[in-house]
Formats: C-alpha cells, structure tokens, sequence
C-alpha cells in the first residue's frame, strides 16, 4: 500500500464480482441455408433446401467455454483440455445444458481442485486453525491468498472452516472475498481467494492513524454494501474488525474471514456469545446474551467507523468487564429506562457499575 493515506475515488455503484454468473446461456448459434448444390436429387426445388448447422464445425473461443462454465475470463485453459472439449462438441454441440457431474469433472481437468495448480510464493501469517500463503495461480497467472486450515485425524475440519467455505460459495459481491477454489486432501483443506494486499488495520498504521475524511467514507459505503449483501442472504459475519477488512491498491474494501459467520435464518435464536473480537463487540453480547440479530455487525461498523475517523480503537479493553467500563463511561450507564430488563443481569450487578451519563459524541469525534 504504501504509507500515506492518499486519496481513493468514488467507488463504482453497481458491485462487480470476478465470476461470471452460473445462469449464462450458451452462446447463440443462428444456422443459415447452404447451397443446395451437391447435396441430393431434386435439391434444386426450393422444397428441398438444407439447412446445417455450423455448431457441428465451429471452433468455439475461449471466451464461449468460460461463459458456459463460469470460468473467471482471464483464464488460461490448457491445450489438452480445449482439445478434449472440441472433440466432445462434435457429438455433443455447446448448446447442450452442462450437467453439474459433468461441470466438476471439467473443472478438475482444467486444474480446480489440485494443489500443483498454484505456486506458493511465502507465508502471509498464522493462526490457530489455518496458514495462510501468498501464491500465484498458473490457470490465470494471477496472485492468490491460500488458507491452509491442518485436518487433524480425531477431528477432522474445524467447524469454522466448514462454515466459512459453505457460506462463501454462495456470496458473490465486489465487497466481499471471493473463494476461487478449494483443494482437500487428507492433511490439510485448502481455500484459495482472491489476493488483497492489505487490510484496514495495516492501513490505518501506514497513514500515520490520521486518514482523510474523504477516504474514510469511501471506505465505510463499501463497507456497508457488502454487509447489507450479507444480511439480506440472511447471514451474519459476526467478527468485524479492521483486520478483516482486506483491501488493495485501488482503495476496494471486502470483508473477509467469515469462520464465525452464521446464517440467521436457522431455526434457533440461540448463538453462542463468544463471537467478536473484544474491542467491537456489543454489551448485551458482552453479558452473555446469545440472542441477536443484524445489530451485532452494525456496533461494530460503529466502532470502526470511530476508529477511522479518530485514528484510535473507540472501546479497547482488555477484560469484559474493563470493555464494559468503557462502554458506559461514554455512552451512559444502562437502567431500566434505558435497558429494560439490565437490573435483573446478574452479571451486570455483579460489576457494580458507577452511573454514568452519555457524553456526546461530536465531543471525542471533532471531524
């Protein structure tokens, strides 16, 4: 990136996403009358044109394989491929429906789903769970993130990768990571995306923590368009934090990471509370409710919004109850006005909170 916040332009209102859409039709083949010369007696007699279709001998591009498959169009198909499928178009034209069975067996012949696929070119960071690596992808020669989640035998695939891949196949936005393939094989899950060279945290320590108020709401209507995507597929993400928020040299912000998103529309209201990195996360999960909704993503879009404007965390504790602290020393003390029901939060009157009164904001924010 770069240091310096220097300035982004408006971001493109209509989200773009890096594949083509499932639902693209074949392309069209218009058939036109040939010469009925040479073809069978009495062909001279209009009643006897013949009509052939050119599907049967036409060379089709790359462009009309990525378009029938959902390829990313900068794709590189391999010779052998692109030979085996003309060969097959022979019996088979391309405006025969591609089946599912037979879109995955393509797919695994063009190189998905194999590690060979994709050259590592170093390590980015590590967690608990997963590696991730910066790679290069030999299909589009493109840079790639590869998240190397370790399967151990007892266990199997943590539940937050399972989560993160069964949500992010189904999200296609310009604000939100794209998954471009995953490889499984018996050590380890590996879950290639789309590279950004920086997040929002690295930002912020680039510039100096001072980024220009224009820059700041360039990045929070990207930020709120991914998330009003991802609520209205009924999905929480539920760990927003800068570091999350991955973005490139162009200023285009995505959400990632989504290991603790869940889809809202599952029967039960109740989640677990161990969500949210302590810093951005909302009081009521923070006294243990389990019961939310959309608004724990929006405290914490709040509390970045904060972060980006004031160049500092809004409410860094380091306990619960120190996050608590912060919370109501600048928003005011919760009572039965405010809060119906706070009084009877046996953890909430176990801190024995000072009654405080909310401040204003424009005070701690002066831009």
């Amino acid at each position: 990136m770069g240091g310096g916040d220097r300035c982004f332009p408006y971001p493109v209102m209509s989200p773009g996403v890096w594949l083509t859409p499932d639902r693209l039709g074949p392309p069209s083949h218009d058939t036109s009358p040939v010469s009925p010369e040479a073809t069978t007696p009495g062909a001279h007699s209009p009643s006897h044109l013949h009509y052939h279709s050119q599907v049967e001998h036409r060379r089709f591009s790359m462009e009309d394989v990525s378009k029938r498959m959902s390829l990313p169009m900068d794709i590189r198909l391999p010779p052998e491929f692109l030979k085996k499928l003309q060969q097959e178009s022979e019996n088979s034209p391309l405006c025969k429906p591609v089946s599912r069975m037979s879109r995955r067996a393509s797919l695994s012949d063009i190189g998905f789903g194999k590690l060979e696929t994709y050259v590592k070119l170093g390590k980015l960071g590590e967690g608990t769970y997963a590696t991730v690596f910066k790679g290069r992808s030999k299909l589009t020669e493109n840079l790639v993130a590869l998240k190397e989640i370790r399967l151990e035998h007892e266990e199997g695939a943590p539940c937050t990768a399972i989560r993160e891949v069964s949500l992010l196949k189904n999200l296609k936005h310009a604000n939100i990571v794209t998954l471009h393939d995953i490889i499984h094989t018996e050590r380890c899950l590996t879950l290639v995306f789309e590279y950004l060279d920086s997040d929002l945290k690295h930002y912020l320590d680039n510039c100096g923590n001072l980024m220009s108020m224009h820059n700041v709401k360039i990045f929070m209507f990207q930020l709120l368009r991914g998330l009003s995507y991802c609520h209205k597929q009924k999905i929480l993400h539920r760990d927003l934090k800068p570091q999350n928020l991955l973005i490139n040299d162009k200023g285009e912000l995505k959400l990632a990471d989504f290991g603790l998103a869940r889809a809202k529309s599952v029967p039960t209201k109740t989640y677990s509370n161990e969500v949210v990195t302590l810093w951005y996360r909302p009081p009521d999960v923070l006294l243990g409710s389990t019961e939310y909704s959309m608004h724990i993503d929006m405290w914490g879009v709040g509390c970045i919004l904060f972060e980006m404007a004031t160049g500092r965390p809004m409410f860094p504790g380091a306990t619960v109850k120190e996050e608590l602290h912060l919370i109501f020393r600048l928003m005011g003390t919760p009572t039965e006005e405010t809060w119906p029901g706070i009084s009877s939060n046996e953890e909430f009157r176990s801190y024995l909170f000072p009654q405080y009164r909310s401040q204003a904001l424009i005070n701690h924010v002066p831009r």
